[in-house]
């Protein structure tokens, strides 16, 4: 087994014990054991009691984290004429169409968020292959497919974030920076939370969250109370 750093065995035996705690309790282990020589993301990961091969048990969604996640998200819209104008006035990073198309088919994709117009969406559809496996496709579900391109590109720049189920039923995501106040991890945790309890698919039986679990980049995991992470 490989030798353990002391950075690492010290977080570890700072989380001993401590299992099923608040929200509170969790992001004050989780800063205080964050030192990193850069700003870790404070991670979630959360167990879902559903199997996302079957349909009615997918579970898909997008949350605005009030205090943002402190990434800076790449934008790329395929749109044309105005609505081309209308995504690079709102800040996108990326715009175009046929061409953007074929520079993402020579694999390059230098972007975290790719919104279309419903009218471009036969050109990204050649790029399925591409997108999906890194969950980039555009979606009318999640607000990444529409008309409102300045909307669209506006939230994906300021804190939103997609989650969506993988096969094994967790869901994870960012909720924010380890430099963060307390306060403002312990708010976007509960935001995330209580979207992903609002997606909860009709197919779903049984115990729906099972396990929280908070960490930073380099950091150990800490279990979270479910009811905790839940409170208004």
């Amino acid at each position: 087994m490989a030798k353990l750093g002391k950075r690492t065995r010290a977080a570890r035996e700072a989380f001993a014990g401590k299992e099923n705690v608040t929200v509170e309790e969790a992001v004050e282990l989780i800063k205080s054991s964050a030192n990193a020589k850069f700003d870790e993301t404070v991670e979630i990961a959360v167990n879902l009691g559903v199997d996302p091969r079957h349909a009615d048990q997918m579970v898909r969604g997008v949350v605005g984290l009030p205090n943002g996640t402190g990434k800076t998200v790449r934008v790329a819209v395929f749109a044309r004429g105005a609505k081309a104008e209308e995504a690079e006035a709102a800040g996108a990073d990326i715009v175009g169409a046929e061409d953007l198309m074929e520079t993402v088919q020579s694999g390059k994709i230098e972007f975290d968020r790719c919104i279309a117009t419903p009218d471009m969406m036969p050109i990204v559809g050649r790029l399925g292959k591409v997108l999906g496996p890194r969950n980039l496709m555009p979606n009318p579900k999640v607000g990444t497919v529409t008309m409102d391109v300045a909307e669209a590109v506006k939230s994906a720049k300021g804190g939103q974030v997609q989650f969506k189920v993988e096969k094994a039923g967790v869901v994870h995501a960012g909720v924010g920076k380890a430099s963060f106040d307390a306060d403002k991890l312990v708010e976007n945790v509960r935001a995330f939370v209580g979207a992903l309890s609002k997606a909860k698919p009709s197919g779903s039986k049984g115990t729906y969250m099972k396990k929280i679990s908070l960490s930073s980049t380099m950091g150990p995991g800490v279990s979270v109370s479910v009811d905790s992470a839940n409170a208004e």
